[in-house]
């Protein structure tokens, strides 16, 4: 029970860091939402468990690499903490910028012909997989809840819960922002949500620059 109330405060804001992150529509999200509504909902669908499956992917290696690298230079992890802080004080940056700006979100589907459904799941997987910010994301992410004496669990814990998360919001965006209508109001929300997201990341940055090394 000691050891639960030492690391769940850590997974939990990793946990919440994910969440609010897929909560604002980049490119990915938006292409699942495009290929739902121009190809088809199954389409959609397919494509969004790849993306999933590749937000698995990245964060296994990264609990798994960490893990690694923390069990042999504990050192380490004062550069990863400092890296993942600023990288969160950007994404707050970019989110209050957003948040300032009037534009609508766009969605389109992904370029090129019809796929069938595996198709869509591997091209998911392999634009999540080739996407340079998920490793940066996913390093700041993973070293809110992750510390250098961590026990399995805990890395266990954050990969398995941003999994399952991964997958009910990909598919969520799927289904439920698949028509025009859904798309308008989630738009005129979007300025609020951006600038909620925006202080949220700015908060998780200063918590880990400042977070005991």
């Amino acid at each position: 029970m000691e050891q639960l109330s030492l690391y769940l405060p850590g997974i939990a804001l990793a946990y919440t860091a994910f969440l609010l992150s897929i909560m604002s529509p980049g490119p990915n999200i938006l292409a699942i939402i495009g290929t739902s509504m121009s190809v088809g909902r199954p389409s959609g669908l397919a494509l969004a468990f790849g993306v999933a499956a590749g937000s698995f992917c990245w964060a296994m290696l990264t609990v798994v690499g960490l893990s690694a690298l923390l069990a042999s230079y504990a050192v380490a992890l004062t550069a990863i903490k400092v890296a993942g802080g600023l990288y969160l004080l950007w994404l707050g940056y970019k989110s209050l910028r957003s948040a300032a700006a009037a534009h609508e979100i766009e969605a389109g589907s992904l370029a090129g012909p019809t796929r069938s459904h595996f198709g869509y799941f591997l091209r998911g997987f392999t634009v999540q997989m080739t996407n340079p910010k998920a490793a940066l994301a996913w390093i700041a992410i993973i070293s809110l809840g992750l510390q250098a004496d961590a026990p399995l669990w805990v890395g266990t814990s954050i990969v398995a819960g941003t999994a399952a998360l991964s997958v009910v919001i990909h598919v969520l965006y799927a289904l439920a922002f698949s028509t025009n209508r859904m798309i308008r109001v989630y738009s005129k929300a979007r300025r609020l949500i951006q600038g909620a997201l925006g202080l949220f990341f700015c908060f998780a940055g200063v918590k880990l620059l400042t977070s005991r090394l």
